[in-house]
């Protein structure tokens, strides 16, 4: 928009994460994540409130091709998804028997597949989650839209981190965030089957 300006619409987060536009219900959300909490921004208004607390440390948010919020934990290690309800479904916290490690972005495909990555930064210490070791390697995972299977898509970057697709879905961008000695913009082609091939910078 050719007037547009940059404009704060709350503060007193220590750290911000996964914002998500809830445009029927105008509000945004927004993970918090050392306050274990994600906060709602209501436009009409314009006051800012508490969505859900605790939210197991949450990150990444986005919502599925039905409406319903998707959201990554580092407590509890897990991608879960909210219900029209308000119950809660896990979708993924484990990959051939092993626990993930701290589920961080998310982004959903048109087909109704899922996808998310997987650094350990939110069990490195207790600020955003509970310490522990990684069981599995970093990674970016796709749930497939029929069954809910859980596929590892790469297995190959240090601290996979933020991802989305070009507009026709053909590529996903993905950011190494541990790469040395910069971070790291990678885009890969996506095939039809949802595998990814074809790495090159970004």
């Amino acid at each position: 928009i050719f007037s547009a300006s940059v404009e704060q619409l709350f503060s007193g987060m220590r750290w911000a994460e996964g914002p998500v536009w809830i445009g029927d219900g105008r509000y945004l959300l927004v993970s918090d994540i050392p306050n274990n909490r994600i906060l709602r921004w209501d436009e009409a208004t314009g006051l800012t409130s508490v969505f859900r607390q605790p939210s197991n440390f949450s990150n990444g948010l986005v919502r599925d091709r039905q409406g319903r919020l998707l959201a990554c934990e580092h407590l509890t290690r897990p991608v879960t998804r909210t219900e029209y309800d308000g119950s809660i479904t896990v979708l993924a916290d484990n990959f051939e028997g092993k626990r993930l490690n701290s589920p961080n972005d998310i982004v959903c495909k048109s087909d109704g597949s899922v996808w998310f990555t997987d650094p350990s930064f939110g069990i490195g210490g207790n600020y955003e989650g509970d310490k522990a070791s990684p069981e599995v390697p970093h990674g970016v995972y796709r749930i497939a839209p029929q069954g809910g299977k859980l596929e590892r898509a790469l297995d190959d970057l240090a601290g996979p981190n933020g991802l989305c697709f070009s507009p026709d879905e053909s590529t996903l961008y993905v950011v190494e965030s541990r790469a040395q000695p910069n971070r790291l913009g990678w885009a890969y082609d996506v095939t039809p089957e949802g595998r990814l091939q074809n790495r090159r910078k970004h």
